[in-house]
């Protein structure tokens, strides 16, 4: 089958490379309104051509990895498609997307987030492992075609992913806590500590569990406006969630209450139980 992939940063580049020793493919193309982006691409064999829209609609599977307002704009544009198509969007949240799925086209479309990715972006970023061993939600999965399911999930599966099913309304509750949550706190203890006078030498002596606590700052805010912007009730509800422990944690320190502490973190050491 000839799979088309819209978007040749890290996700759509990364499944590129992923999906080129899948047995069921055979010509992967690319679109990207960015110009370096495409010739960065064919540089790096993340498709094997670049294409027209006109032509990437003919492709078998289309992938849409772009930002989720481009998505929506994408699957208007794809009305025209064949029946046999399938067209699987990788947006980082759901809901808007399905309630914008036009219907003439729904069978065609299965809507998925693979639960991956790095700090890095661009083309550049691409890696051939980025979905091994991850998980990809699909959701609202019963309103796809029967066609489209099973070839969504034998690429996901043949790329090494763990497949699970779920409501996007409930998917994007969770990605709040999960995933859009972490951002939001990364961004925040950047600032924090760039707001700092002597942020310089406070940097000097940032050692591993700053680096990674402020991993994610490095990412790409465009992306990461839009994700808050789509999710935001989620969001501020997560982040409410997250100040009620830090107000907690404050009033324990600032009543010296140290068992009080010890008894706060050892609770929230069960995490990694279950992780």
């Amino acid at each position: 089958m000839v799979v088309g992939i819209v978007g040749l940063g890290l996700m759509g580049g990364s499944l590129g490379l992923a999906l080129k020793g899948v047995g069921e493919v055979g010509k992967i193309v690319g679109y990207d309104h960015n110009d370096q982006h495409c010739k960065t691409a064919l540089e790096h064999d993340l498709v094997d051509a670049i294409v027209t829209w006109d032509e990437l609609k003919k492709s078998d599977v289309i992938f849409l990895a772009i930002p989720v307002e481009g998505i929506i704009k994408a699957l208007g544009d794809l009305e025209g498609v064949d029946d046999k198509s399938t067209i699987i969007d990788l947006g980082s949240t759901k809901a808007k997307i399905v309630e914008n799925i036009p219907p003439k086209i729904r069978k065609n479309v299965v809507a998925a987030h693979p639960m991956t990715g790095t700090e890095k972006f661009g083309p550049e970023a691409a890696v051939a492992n980025l979905y091994r061993d991850k998980i990809v939600v699909l959701c609202n999965i019963d309103e796809s075609g029967e066609r489209q399911k099973i070839i969504a999930r034998t690429l996901f599966e043949a790329i090494g992913m763990r497949v699970v099913t779920m409501d996007a309304k409930e998917h994007d509750r969770h990605a709040a806590y999960i995933s859009h949550l972490p951002h939001a706190i990364s961004y925040a203890l950047a600032n924090a500590v760039l707001a700092q006078e002597d942020s310089k030498n406070i940097l000097i002596l940032a050692a591993g569990g700053f680096k990674d606590m402020s991993r994610l700052a490095k990412s790409s805010p465009v992306m990461w406006e839009e994700i808050f912007k789509q999710n935001r009730e989620n969001l501020l509800m997560a982040m409410d969630h997250f100040e009620d422990e830090l107000k907690t944690c404050r009033k324990l320190i600032n009543e010296s209450d140290w068992e009080g502490v010890k008894r706060w973190m050892q609770e929230a050491k069960k995490l990694h139980e279950i992780l």
